[in-house]
């Protein structure tokens, strides 16, 4: 496999077939999430992060909301633990910071907790179930 891969910041109109196949892929078919809680009608609205293979596969994403939520941070199985999330989570603090942002926030996957502890996030509130999956509030002051 070549790891070699670029990440972007697209719209959802210019990405959604790539945007789309990896959260459908990770979130539908492997964390069995209901389409109906996926497509939120939030993607419109906010920015996204792509992580492109250099064959141009999609591997990886992310969005962040007009309010500054940062979700839906996928990255395809194949592709885990080769720094794919890090380059989608550093592309959306970018962002948030470039469009003046103080805060940003993530509900984030219990398991992935030490994964955005490493970028500052601190928990905030307690534990709370979302499409049957655990999850904690969590925020970084930007």
């Amino acid at each position: 496999m070549d790891h070699l891969f670029t990440v972007s910041l697209v719209s959802w109109h210019d990405g959604e077939p790539l945007l789309r196949a990896v959260r459908e892929s990770v979130f539908i078919r492997e964390q069995n999430v209901p389409p109906e809680l996926e497509w939120d009608g939030l993607d419109e609205t906010s920015r996204h992060a792509l992580a492109l293979s250099a064959k141009g596969d999609a591997i990886g994403c992310g969005r962040i909301l007009p309010d500054g939520h940062i979700g839906r941070i996928a990255v395809v199985p194949q592709w885990r633990k080769q720094t794919v999330g890090t380059a989608i989570m550093e592309a959306l603090l970018n962002d948030a910071r470039a469009h003046g942002f103080k805060r940003v926030e993530v509900d984030a996957q219990v398991y992935a907790i030490p994964f955005y502890r490493r970028f500052g996030f601190e928990e905030d509130g307690e534990e709370f179930m979302d499409a049957g999956i655990p999850h904690r509030k969590m925020w970084l002051r930007l």
